[in-house]
């Protein structure tokens, strides 16, 4: 059973930072790609950042470019992201996620306030 828990949200003053969390158990964490997602009240979910199994290549919107590290652990089973200069834009329930399509499995979200 493949199960991820998130940590690390909060609240936060604009031009702050958090340092998201989350630990993967189930299947084999280096063989899969991980990422996290975002909703905010009233709007899309939308990806946030994404990295490969080994961790050598990642992808980040054009919002948070240059403001959010996505970093992962194998030897931990564990994903970061790490937002900096937040504002109040970012705020949202943060998901993070491993694999694809059908295979891929979700946190349960970690609440992110930043306020103005």
């Amino acid at each position: 059973q493949v199960q991820l828990v998130e940590s690390g949200g909060g609240l936060v003053q604009a031009g702050g930072s958090l340092r998201l969390s989350c630990t993967a158990s189930g299947r084999i964490f280096m063989l899969y790609a991980m990422g996290w997602f975002r909703q905010a009240p009233g709007k899309e979910r939308e990806l946030v950042a994404s990295i490969n199994p080994s961790g050598s290549s990642t992808y980040a919107t054009d919002s948070v470019k240059g403001r959010f590290t996505i970093s992962r652990d194998n030897a931990k089973n564990t994903m970061y992201l790490q937002m900096t200069s937040l504002k109040s834009e970012d705020t949202a329930v943060y998901y993070c996620y491993q694999g694809q399509g059908s295979s891929r499995y979700w946190g349960q979200g970690t609440q992110v306030t930043v306020a103005s």
